[in-house]
């Protein structure tokens, strides 16, 4: 007995039970194979705090569209999975979880605290990979990693050893990013910059010798407290004199000196900038040239410290107005004005970052950044599209060294010991014993970790088995493409990019493919505070993930942001039941018989069209998939399957199928060899309903997934023929809009006289036309033929007359169009009185207008359209 199909599709019915199958056929794992070729796709690890969300959901989707294409094409395909250990994101969350038990970090301990974060690792660490595996992803989760195992560790360590070996990793003070909230540095590339309303407060700074003031504009009065020095412009003629004088530092009464510095813009502002070494990058390079002064004045939580003197343990906001405050009372505040501009913020809590000098572990960027950059430009790694090899290159030669060290508990350990009687610092792969400078026991380990992108930027080997060389990183790395959003590009593509040219002596992976944002249906990025972030999970539930993940992949162009809605979801599930009931309608038509899924000899004029357009699709398929163009293959794949196959193909082979014998024969050969290979076509982007239809069919081998990749031949050109069938469905096309427009309905039938120079192609077809066009007969007629009352239809290639008397009752149609017209005549005059009216034109918002203006042309054209239909009634 054949395998059936439910009534309707329901694909919490389904997709469980499929997936288990293929986790049971074990098709997702790969393995070296010197047969086949490898195709590799590392996964961008999720975070374990993570939940799967709309960004995941567009990633995962692409990627798993990729590796199933490549799979069905022969390869040996590796999925990599993972996940982050997100060691700022996870120590946070951890954190939280103490506050809310009334402790903190301190009160448990170091050794505490990993364990509960281990805890949480097993707790939430697999949350994600389950929520992947919902959506349909076909990763080797026998291979699975995690950044914190011992493999990935292990890598880690060694390459901290080796950059330090080399003299590319060194610890020193240097102006860092630090975050008062999470307790830590931060990189560069981890500061979100927000437009945030501020004011410039222009204070008055006393000469020491009584000679005068100058006047110093800032947005960030309290850290005042560590100026030590002014700075002019050396062509300052108006101030050039002060230079070597001194100021008096308000409300501190500290003499502080002026010098000359080119950093200071000419002509910018008050021309006079104070300096802050302590707690500004560009302050910090103008005091290391100047010679000035460094005052540290906040503590690691944003309070001021013991150098702010009265102001000594307030927040740096609470010290911002009390320092207004005095500078007001005591007459040193000259101006304040409103200002609007970029303020850093710590990208994972929202905090302002504050400018801090700390001695801290740095990796030295341009030696590994100029190779990188030539990999790119050398054509090595490719963007896609190509504009945001710009992204890349602008980070990548702009570049300042990369603090690495995170004063956290949560994360891969530094590998640095400090000697408590030389001060010596041993970097080593494994525990020294001793000081390598002389000889102690007496070693501390350095408290602070690694910044999480460090391991991360090493997942594309580290997770085949390296610095070991396996079996697994011979035959799969480099890797194929990486498929990421464009907000990561200088976070991860850029250091995994420069740590395997240092490391592996080549580029991780060939194409970087990058994805825009899921926006809503406004163009509104998704967020909590917008509160219209869209569950993936959710929809999943709701529509099936075939319906989410065709809704992400339809419309996708690479490095273009998308808009989710729920009107494009429905229409993706309508999609799932349009194949569904194709599916469920051929099934029926098999019977029990044997069906071979191969095609028949005697094809007809519809068979060959058909196939000429599958032929077609696999053709063009193919190229848009291996350029990345996957929003153009899906929409290909849906308008053959709607349009070709469901609403064309199927209708042309009903009556066929109905009249038994070798045309019926030969219509479900047609009927599975099509649908079954367009089923392989749609498999990756829609792997579900796929897979269950196919099952059903008529098919060689275990599963779809495995299944052989669609081949284009040569064999199923049918162009003249498709060509010509093209001709009679436009007429048959032409035919029913003059119907509709007509109010015909389809009972109600008439013949179609053709003038055409194709005369015998239409009357061979005249079985279609009178089926599909509802005519009662086909005939074909000299170029002088006339009809009165007659609606004249033309196509490219034929006229066509379609007597009215024998569609309509010509009395009741003119009545009817009579009194449209009037209807059509007052609208046009009211719209077309308000526009004329200046009063109304003037006062009404330009919306109003356009929509007026819409009104107008619309009518316009209906009163067209019925006076075209009055004319083909002879009135």
């Amino acid at each position: 007995m054949r395998k059936t199909l439910e009534k309707t599709y329901d694909p919490k019915q389904v997709e469980d039970r499929i997936y288990q199958g293929w986790l049971a056929g074990n098709y997702f794992h790969a393995a070296p194979n010197p047969e086949k070729k490898p195709f590799t796709i590392v996964i961008p690890p999720p975070n374990i705090t993570g939940q799967l969300h709309m960004g995941h959901a567009l990633d995962d989707t692409l990627q798993d569209i990729l590796i199933r294409y490549k799979r069905m094409q022969g390869f040996e395909a590796l999925w990599m999975p993972g996940t982050d250990h997100a060691s700022i994101a996870t120590e946070a969350k951890i954190v939280n979880a103490l506050r809310e038990e009334g402790i903190s970090k301190a009160d448990i301990g170091r050794e505490e605290f990993l364990r509960r974060a281990w805890d949480w690792r097993a707790k939430y660490g697999g949350r994600i990979i389950n929520q992947l595996k919902k959506l349909g992803s076909s990763c080797d989760w026998e291979r699975e990693r995690f950044t914190l195992d011992e493999g990935c560790s292990k890598a880690v360590t060694e390459v901290f050893c080796r950059l330090y070996e080399k003299g590319l990793i060194y610890r020193g003070e240097r102006m860092i990013n630090w975050c008062p909230n999470c307790k830590t540095s931060i990189s560069d590339a981890e500061v979100d910059y927000q437009e945030k309303a501020g004011f410039f407060w222009h204070i008055r700074y006393p000469l020491a010798d009584g000679s005068g003031d100058l006047i110093v504009a800032t947005t960030r009065p309290e850290t005042m407290l560590g100026d030590t020095g002014l700075a002019i412009n050396p062509g300052d003629e108006e101030r050039i004199h002060l230079v070597g004088k001194k100021a008096v530092l308000p409300l501190v009464n500290r003499e502080i000196p002026i010098v000359a510095d080119d950093y200071v813009e000419l002509g910018f502002g008050t021309g006079v900038v104070k300096m802050t070494p302590a707690h500004d990058p560009n302050d910090f390079e103008v005091g290391q040239r100047q010679g000035l002064e460094i005052i540290n004045i906040f503590n690691e939580d944003g309070t001021v410290n013991e150098n702010g003197g009265k102001y000594a343990g307030m927040d740096r906001f609470e010290c911002r107005k009390a320092i207004v405050r005095d500078l007001e009372e005591q007459g040193y505040l000259v101006k304040v004005e409103p200002y609007t501009h970029n303020v850093g913020c710590c990208q994972r809590c929202g905090t302002i970052v504050e400018p801090r000098l700390s001695t801290q572990w740095f990796v030295k960027m341009k030696p590994l950044a100029e190779p990188a950059v030539r990999a790119v430009r050398g054509g090595e790694t490719r963007f896609v599209p190509e504009r945001f090899d710009q992204t890349y290159f602008h980070f990548m030669e702009n570049i300042r060294d990369w603090c690495i060290s995170r004063q956290l508990w949560w994360g891969h350990a530094i590998p640095a010991w400090y000697c408590e009687d030389c001060g010596g610092i041993t970097v080593a792969r494994e525990e020294p014993k001793i000081c390598c400078k002389c000889g102690s026991a007496r070693l501390r380990r350095d408290p602070d970790t690694l910044d999480t992108w460090f391991s991360s930027a090493l997942w594309p080997f580290s997770t085949l088995g390296w610095p070991e060389k396996t079996p697994e990183l011979d035959y799969f790395f480099p890797t194929d493409v990486l498929v990421t959003g464009y907000d990561i590009i200088f976070f991860w593509v850029a250091r995994m990019i420069f740590s395997s040219i240092e490391q592996m002596g080549e580029v991780p992976f060939r194409d970087v493919l990058i994805h825009g944002l899921v926006r809503d249906a406004q163009g509104r990025k998704m967020s909590k505070s917008l509160g219209n972030g869209i569950d993936p999970l959710e929809e999943i539930e709701k529509y099936g993930a075939d319906a989410l993940r065709l809704t992400l992949a339809t419309g996708n162009a690479p490095g273009n942001d998308m808009r989710y809605s729920d009107e494009k979801v429905k229409a993706s599930r309508n999609f799932c039941n349009k194949i569904w009931n194709a599916a469920r309608f051929i099934l029926m038509n098999l019977g029990d018989e044997e069906i071979p899924n191969a095609l028949p000899g005697g094809l007809t004029a519809p068979d060959k069209w058909v196939l000429h357009g599958y032929n077609r699709l696999v053709k063009e398929v193919t190229e848009n998939i291996e350029k990345y163009e996957l929003g153009i293959a899906v929409q290909k794949l849906y308008d053959f399957i709607w349009d070709v196959f469901c609403d064309w193909y199927i209708e042309l082979a009903k009556p066929r199928l109905n009249a038994g014998g070798e045309q019926a024969q030969t219509a479900r050969q047609v009927l599975v060899y099509v649908l079954t290979r367009t089923l392989a076509l749609l498999h990756p982007f829609m792997p579900f309903i796929t897979e269950e239809i196919w099952q059903t069919l008529p098919h060689e081998g275990e599963s779809l997934m495995i299944s052989r990749w669609p081949q284009y031949d040569p064999a199923l050109e049918f162009a003249k023929e498709a060509a010509d069938f093209e001709m009679v469905m436009a007429a048959i096309k032409a035919i029913r809009i003059a119907r509709s427009n007509a109010d015909v309905p389809p009972s109600r039938k008439a013949t179609v006289y053709l003038k055409s120079g194709h005369a015998q192609q239409f009357l061979d077809a005249a079985p279609f036309i009178e089926r599909l066009a509802f005519a009662s007969s086909v005939v074909a007629v000299e170029e002088d033929f006339s009809i009165e009352h007659a609606v004249h239809v033309v196509t490219d290639d034929a006229r066509i007359l379609l007597p009215m008397d024998e569609l309509i009752d010509r009395d009741k149609e003119l009545a009817r169009l009579n009194k449209e017209m009037a209807s059509c005549e007052r609208e046009i005059a009211a719209v077309s009185g308000r526009l004329a009216n200046e009063g109304f034109v003037s006062k009404a918002p330009a919306k109003v207008i356009e929509l007026e203006r819409q009104k107008l042309e619309k009518a316009t054209e209906r009163m067209e359209k019925i006076r075209e239909s009055l004319a083909a009634l002879g009135a």
